[in-house]
């Protein structure tokens, strides 16, 4: 005999609830996508005008911080607006314009692009492993993000004082401990909307495209360096 769920309320909201993770997750998912398209737009406008070739390392740190932060403070203010998107999206852009010293650099290598590709191939790895794994792991994983958080105002202080030292060593340490970071930061924040606990996907997403941008940008400077070949 069939039974509305209005006799069962508990289901009845479990399946709501469910449905809203769902929801979120792949819309999460689909803007993820989509901040791709102005990043490498924003990669490669700045490769082609050699725009922040000008600046000095100090100085382009300086405007990479100050435009990241301010941009992330307003994505925050407008996340449940119809503006919350585009200003997503225009930051993405503009990490694509910061992201382009970089490229430029490595893209004067003889095996530049192939560089690029194997990079973009592993950040694509290492994040369909993490989500793949936030799918099956079943504990609490609220107490691993603020040990996490301390590790990247670590590795901030640590990359802001390199510039000064201009450490090899250093920078490749760095590199690595930002992917291992940033890794399990991309299985923390989809744990958190599977659980429920971020019901924001556009903050959400904000804080997956920071993890796997961090991953490429760590990935492509060990290769330029271990893996480059001069002309």
């Amino acid at each position: 005999m069939n039974e509305s769920v209005q006799n069962y309320p508990g289901v009845a909201g479990g399946g709501a609830l469910a449905a809203q993770r769902n929801r979120v997750l792949r819309n999460t998912y689909w803007l993820l996508a989509l901040s791709m398209v102005p990043t490498v737009l924003g990669a490669w406008v700045g490769v082609q005008t050699g725009m922040m070739r000008g600046l000095g390392m100090g100085m382009s740190t300086v405007v990479f911080l100050v435009g990241a932060f301010g941009f992330m403070f307003v994505i925050e203010k407008f996340k449940n607006s119809s503006a919350g998107v585009p200003i997503l999206l225009a930051f993405t852009f503009f990490m694509g314009l910061m992201l382009s010293r970089l490229v430029g650099s490595v893209l004067g290598l003889a095996n530049g692009s192939s560089l690029i590709m194997t990079a973009f191939a592993g950040t694509g790895a290492v994040f369909l492993g993490m989500a793949s794994m936030s799918t099956v792991i079943k504990r609490d994983l609220s107490n691993m993000g603020k040990f996490m958080f301390i590790g990247v105002i670590l590795l901030l202080v640590a990359g802001i004082a390199n510039i000064f030292i201009q450490s090899s060593a250093l920078m490749i340490t760095l590199a690595m401990l930002a992917i291992g970071i940033f890794s399990f930061f991309i299985l923390y924040d989809l744990k958190r909307v599977r659980d429920g606990e971020e019901t924001n996907y556009i903050t959400a997403t904000l804080g997956v495209y920071l993890s796997v941008y961090n991953i490429f940008t760590s990935l492509l400077m060990m290769l330029g360096i271990f893996g480059g070949e001069r002309e």
